[in-house]
Order: C-alpha cells, then sequence, then structure tokens
C-alpha cells in the first residue's frame, strides 16, 4: 500500500502516548467518592487504569504520560507502587502529569484542553504518532494492530470504533464512516444513529481513543478559533476537524488478540460508567467459559504485588467465585462474587451476588446479596444486606437496578 510514509516509520515508528486519568465518575459514587474513577478497584486485584496501562505495555508502546486531575491520591500511590516502569532509555517512562497551568490559572478543562496543556510534552519528545486514550474502560486491545492501519492509510487521525447494537448507540459518541473507514460524521448521542457501513443494524460507537499524526495534534489545539475552554476530543475537537482532515475508523472487531480462548466475546470493550455496567462486567470474569478471561498468558493485565499470604479457607461452600489473595474464609457460603484481597469472612455468612474489596470483615452468620462493597468495610455479625430493599434503602445508596452500594469504610488508613 502506497502512502508516502517512510518505510522505517512503519518498521519502528516513535509513539507517545496520553493516558486521560482525570475523569470523576460521578455515576460511579460512591466508588468514586474518595478516588477518581480510573482507580476504581476492578475483579479483586486491578483497578479500572490497569487495562490501559497493560495494552500499552503489551504493545511495546512504553513512553507514557498519564494526565491526573480528580481526587488523584489513590491513583497516584497505585502507580508510584504498581507500575514502576524504568528502562534502558529516556524514552521508557510511566510519568504522573498534574495540571501545570501553562496556559492559566485552570484545571484541566476536559480530555482535549487536558492535551492542550501538555503539548510542549509532544514537541520535546519529537514522535512520529500521538495515542490519547482513556483510563476508564474495560478491554484488552494490541494497539501496535490500530498504530499499523493509521500509518499505512495516512491517516491524520484514527479514531477507534466499537460497532454496538443501533439502540444502544444513543449513548455514544457514534462515528459514522464509509466502506473504506473514511470517517464522514462524527455525533455524541444522536436521536437517530447511523449504521456502520456494512453493518445495518450496528453502529461504530467511539472507544474514545485516538491516535494523531502530531503537525494535526499541534495545529488541532493551538488554532485560537476554540471559544469554549472546556475542550473535549468528542464534543468539539474531532466533530469539527474531521471534515478537513484525513480521518479514519479503526474497527475494534478487527484487532487479533494473542491467546484469545473459545467462548470468549471477541472485542470485549465495556464502559463501566454506572455501578449496574460495572457490577455487570465484573461479573463477565466469572464462569467455565467468561466472556473476559483475563487467565491469558500472552495478554496480561499487570497490576500491583500483594505481600500478605495466600488465601486461605477453613470450611464451607464456595462456588463460581473469586477469591483474592489473603483472604480467609471460615466456614461460609460464597457463590458468584468476586473477592479482593485480604478479606475475613466469618462462620455462617453467605455472599452471593456481590463484589467485595480490599481489606472488608464479613461478620458470623451475615447475609449479603447483590451488593458492592468498597475496601475497609466491618460488617457486623448478623447483618443483612440485599434481602430487604426498604431496609437498605434507608442505610446505604441503592442503585435502579436494585444493587446496594456501601462506600469505603475506615477499618485501616490505607490508599
Amino acid at each position: 500500500m502506497k502512502t508516502g510514509i517512510d518505510p522505517s516509520i512503519l518498521r519502528n515508528p516513535r509513539i507517545l502516548a496520553f493516558i486521560m486519568a482525570g475523569g470523576k465518575g460521578e455515576r460511579l459514587y460512591p466508588l468514586t467518592h474518595e478516588r477518581a474513577k480510573p482507580a476504581v478497584p476492578f475483579g479483586g486485584k486491578y483497578r479500572l487504569i490497569d487495562f490501559a496501562l497493560s495494552n500499552f505495555v503489551n504493545s511495546g508502546i512504553l513512553s507514557i504520560y498519564v494526565l491526573v486531575q480528580y481526587m488523584a491520591q489513590s491513583l497516584i500511590e497505585h502507580l508510584r507502587i504498581s507500575w514502576r516502569l524504568t528502562g534502558l532509555t529516556r524514552d521508557q517512562f510511566i510519568t504522573v502529569v498534574p495540571p501545570q497551568m501553562r496556559l492559566g490559572p485552570s484545571w484541566y478543562r476536559g480530555t482535549a484542553d487536558a492535551v492542550r496543556q501538555n503539548l510542549n510534552l509532544v514537541r520535546d519528545h519529537a514522535p512520529d504518532a500521538v495515542a490519547v486514550f482513556g483510563a476508564d474502560h474495560v478491554y484488552r486491545m494490541d494497539i501496535r494492530q490500530m498504530l499499523r492501519r493509521h500509518l499505512e492509510t495516512g491517516a491524520d487521525i484514527t479514531v477507534s470504533a466499537v460497532r454496538v447494537p443501533l439502540r444502544s448507540a444513543t449513548s455514544l459518541g457514534v462515528i459514522e464512516a464509509d466502506a473504506s473507514g473514511r470517517i464522514t460524521g462524527f455525533m455524541e448521542k444522536p436521536k437517530h444513529p447511523k449504521h456502520a457501513p456494512g453493518h445495518p443494524t450496528q453502529a461504530y460507537g467511539s472507544m474514545g481513543n485516538y491516535i494523531f499524526r502530531p503537525e494535526i495534534l499541534l495545529e488541532a489545539l493551538e488554532d485560537s478559533s476554540w471559544q469554549d475552554p472546556e475542550l473535549d476530543f468528542g464534543h468539539q475537537v474531532i466533530p469539527k476537524i474531521f471534515p478537513r482532515v484525513k480521518a479514519h475508523a479503526y474497527d475494534f472487531s478487527e484487532n487479533v488478540l494473542p491467546g484469545l480462548r473459545p467462548g470468549e466475546e471477541k472485542a470485549y470493550w465495556r464502559d463501566v460508567g454506572s455501578l449496574a455496567s460495572y457490577y455487570q462486567s465484573n461479573l463477565d470474569l466469572l464462569g467455565p467459559s467468561p466472556k473476559l478471561d483475563l487467565d491469558n498468558e500472552r495478554w496480561r493485565i499487570h497490576s500491583g504485588r500483594y505481600d500478605g499470604p495466600p488465601a486461605k479457607v477453613l470450611g464451607g461452600h464456595l462456588e463460581n467465585s473469586i477469591i483474592g489473595e489473603g483472604c480467609l474464609i471460615d466456614g461460609a457460603t460464597v457463590k458468584n462474587s468476586i473477592l479482593g484481597r485480604g478479606i475475613k469472612i466469618e462462620r455462617g455468612a453467605v455472599v452471593e451476588d456481590a463484589l467485595i474489596m480490599d481489606f472488608c470483615h464479613i461478620g458470623a452468620k451475615v447475609r449479603l446479596r447483590k451488593a458492592v462493597i468498597d475496601r475497609f468495610n466491618d460488617i457486623p455479625p448478623n447483618s443483612e444486606i440485599g434481602q430487604d430493599p426498604a431496609a437498605d434503602a434507608a442505610r446505604y445508596l441503592v442503585d435502579p437496578s436494585g444493587l446496594v452500594a456501601i462506600p469505603r469504610g475506615r477499618l485501616r488508613n490505607l490508599l
């Protein structure tokens, strides 16, 4: 394919990555009461940001800036402890970048403004392409394949797209494209989304992941005609500039993930923006053939090391559950649940369809069902949660789906 690109760039492109990790995640409250959305725990041992970081590291892209803002301390500590990337060259790094206020006394005001405030990093690095990805979605992706498509087509901008049913596309940014993948339209949450080429019942939903030719990124964000200081890629930048640049959609279903197992959902991607979607995505890890199987030696999701003991079961009944390191289960029943690390469940307790995060204590004879319990909670003996909707609503947050959510407790003063 003729692209006019130096063949050496195709062989060994120089890539700079920005991971947007400043989101509040208000719809995930109370899990985001004291942390940014990318720092929310997931799957018993991970944080949401671990998926984006793992995708870059597994893809061999090792020059990464993480742009943080809201309630960032928990996220910063996680990155400090779990992602200490140092290499043999100065181009191997994961660096946290809070708002620098280089353009005035303001915080990051949208995804594009966050990058705009750090364009000096682009100029200093002099990359062949700039990747701008979100930090709070659950998916696995070989970014090299998207990058290769971007370079081979000679695109100025490439936007990753996931095919979703038309009825679901009204809550996403929707990409319109022709048969070649050239973007012909871009709308945020349209009432009547257009279908993807060749797929009359599906639309292209934007995954919020972009690869830019550096010159185009610099030109777009240095444009003095922007009137709204709250500048966002999906809401303002891409819709304005795609008609005058070469913008392509990258169909995520074409991404071939090494080690994918039969039965897994191909092109699994979830925007875990609500408690219900977050809860269901966690449960997608369970079962003999999970929709998302993280036991993949060829594409690991990396996370922090735990220095505590292995899990211990003194008795009880365990069924279709993930049990984290350091857990102690003493004569309890645990079904269809995910337990984080260092959790103690006392005799006679029954835990069903629940997500319990690190270092919680579940007392004797507790009955717990369809609940999300944040870290460091102490649930007293004989408590009932998820059994009586009226009683739950008087004490806790109850999601419209019926899910009970309990905010972070105070067992230990740890991040």
